[in-house]
């Protein structure tokens, strides 16, 4: 039998010019694969953009560098970030870390409150967490450099880390306890501070990077405009040891570093075949990420990430930023008890609690609601988007001494609505978040428990 020579490399695949049925499956194939891989760095800039270059856009925070916090927890008004979390209002900063690093400030607070800023490079892999779990409440002063940084640590410093990407995200989380707490969150708040190296030290500014014309990105444009968005972050973003084989690939289809895509090697075939992957593999990452029921494999370190594309791609698009496991476990409420999609539209659904069920946390722990088609906290006439461990106290017991939620689209009923956390008319999930989670809850002894339908 004679083997059929696949032809490889950009120059080769010029060669084709009525794109055999070969050639097309040997394209579909690495466009799969390098849309997989690059998936995460463009949904990340989609929130940097929105967050940090876009000052007339509705989700803007502020320029680069520069730290930001919101002295309320997110509503359904918040959709830059799908999945967000509505326990802790958040402090933003998008970092550029191409001329000097930048000194976050974490003020002391005290010690019964969670806070973290979580960093994130531009992979979307969570690289460092300063604050209760590795540093304790104490505080202080943190340098946060990019690749290669070489430069000199000022006294103060109480650590440097650094990132594997010059584009980076830092979140600051701090915990709520209730709606009287604002005033104190405030204060913490206005302790949070981001300077660059060259002033937090007082010596002279660096030389300015050369100057970025930012790829505007939209919802729309990383369907239509994906791989020119995927070449461009490629500046921003060092290979990790390992993705040799990825950046081939890239290359082979001309998405390479400071080379607009498509270039003149790419005949207008391959470009119209290439966007059609992007169709189909954002679809497959959606399915993927719909099976997903927990968090405990899907976020982490570069190392504990490393080689799983699909994996990171999946987090990403079901729910960017979410927690390493050891910060945050989350549970995904997707399905009933029966495996059935959860829908406002037809069902009544409730989790229940008992003592011994409870989630094991050291912080806090909360479950919030969604809407399946948005990903976004859901709209309801109580303006209740989750329920959580400093309500306990509030929530009604039934007869055995259980806290029943109900998850729903109506009202329960007057009795039973302090434990309504109201669903929207259509397809829906939850998602539990445990905070510093206990032992328990990281070896499995701890079971969540499952919902069940009226």
């Amino acid at each position: 039998m004679k083997r059929r020579r696949f032809l490889t490399g950009t120059a080769a695949l010029m060669a084709l010019p009525s794109l055999p049925a070969f050639a097309q499956d040997d394209i579909r194939a690495a466009a799969r694969e390098a849309y997989i891989y690059t998936y995460p760095m463009v949904k990340n800039y989609l929130t940097m953009y929105q967050y940090a270059l876009e000052p007339d856009g509705h989700q803007y925070k502020g320029p680069l560098n520069t730290l930001v916090s919101i002295a309320r927890v997110y509503t359904p008004e918040d959709t830059a970030i799908i999945t967000p979390n509505s326990d802790t209002p958040y402090s933003f900063i998008v970092f550029d870390l191409r001329a000097e690093p930048v000194v976050v400030t974490m003020p002391p607070i005290e010690r019964k409150r969670y806070y973290s800023l979580q960093l994130i490079d531009l992979y979307t892999n969570n690289v460092d967490y300063p604050g209760t779990r590795v540093d304790g409440n104490g505080g202080g002063d943190f340098l946060i450099a990019g690749p290669g940084w070489k430069g000199d640590m000022p006294k103060g410093i109480k650590r440097v880390i650094e990132m594997p990407t010059t584009l980076a995200m830092g979140i600051i989380r701090t915990q709520l306890f209730s709606p009287d707490d604002l005033e104190r969150i405030k204060e913490v708040q206005a302790g949070y501070k981001a300077q660059p190296l060259s002033v937090y030290a007082g010596t002279p500014a660096p030389a300015a990077p050369p100057p970025v014309d930012w790829m505007p990105i939209s919802d729309e444009l990383m369907a239509t405009n994906y791989w020119p968005l995927a070449a461009f972050l490629l500046q921003f973003a060092p290979p990790y040891p390992g993705d040799d084989a990825q950046r081939e690939n890239l290359a082979k289809l001309g998405i390479q570093e400071n080379v607009t895509w498509p270039g003149m090697a790419l005949s207008s075939d391959i470009v119209a075949l290439m966007k059609e992957v992007v169709v189909a593999t954002e679809k497959e990452i959606r399915d993927v990420a719909a099976r997903l029921t927990d968090s405990s494999k899907i976020f982490g370190t570069p190392e504990f990430m490393k080689g799983q594309y699909m994996t990171r791609a999946a987090a990403a698009q079901g729910g960017i930023y979410g927690n390493s496991v050891q910060e945050a476990l989350y549970v995904i409420y997707a399905f009933d008890g029966n495996r059935q999609l959860l829908d406002g539209r037809k069902g009544k659904y409730t989790l229940t609690f008992s003592a011994d069920t409870l989630p094991p946390v050291d912080a806090f722990w909360s479950i919030t609601m969604y809407d399946k088609p948005k990903q976004l906290l859901v709209p309801n006439p109580i303006d209740r988007y989750l329920i959580n461990s400093p309500m306990l106290a509030d929530l009604k017991k039934n007869d055995k001494g259980d806290v029943v939620l109900y998850l729903q689209h109506e009202s329960p009923g007057a009795e039973l609505e302090a434990n309504w956390l109201p669903a929207p008319s259509e397809t829906f999930y939850a998602v539990m978040r445990l905070y510093l989670p206990k032992p328990e809850a990281l070896d499995g002894r701890w079971k969540p428990p499952a919902v069940e339908t009226l």
